[in-house]
């Protein structure tokens, strides 16, 4: 009997015990995310700017994320295709309105046959601007120049290396 007691009195004080609930974590993850992505950005019903993505993210804050890479078309106001970028990893700062490319990053100038390389690249597009302070590489017809920090119109047609290296060929 006086174990019955005991074994009631026993399970009467562990109802009674409160156990702390832990706080709640908000969630930080992507919203939305989407496959095979392939988006025109067009101005006066002319292409500007083709995007196309394997994967996208997007977050209550209105950033994307594209984890698996990010390939950019540029297009002039006659329609004609003059620039490519592409970044392995890439993302969108929606409240800067910036793009920060990551990894592999190349721009190509098809009309002035020029390439930059870098390991990391920003991309305002309000303002058509390119810039980096990584290490570059720009390979133009007959030569290549090697710097550190850059600062480029986003089709590479005019640019400033901030620290120059490399060889370069010297007219007359």
């Amino acid at each position: 009997m006086v174990h019955r007691i005991l074994l009631i009195v026993f399970i009467f004080l562990q109802a009674c015990t409160t156990k702390e609930v832990p706080p709640l974590v908000e969630y930080t993850g992507p919203l939305s995310e989407g496959q095979n992505v392939d988006v025109q950005y067009t101005e006066n019903d002319r292409i500007k700017v083709k995007m196309k993505a394997k994967t996208t993210q997007e977050f209550k804050n209105g950033d994307r994320e594209f984890p698996d890479g990010l390939y950019l078309e540029f297009y002039n106001d006659k329609g004609i295709l003059t620039s490519t970028l592409k970044a392995n990893n890439a993302f969108y700062f929606k409240e800067q309105n910036l793009w920060r490319g990551r990894g592999k990053v190349e721009v190509v100038n098809l009309e002035k046959k020029q390439q930059l390389n870098t390991e990391e690249l920003f991309w305002k597009q309000s303002d058509k601007k390119i810039y980096t302070e990584k290490f570059v590489t720009i390979k133009l017809e007959n030569e290549v120049v090697y710097g550190t920090g850059l600062d480029a119109a986003q089709d590479l047609s005019t640019y400033v290396i901030k620290k120059v290296e490399g060889e370069f060929e010297v007219k007359d």
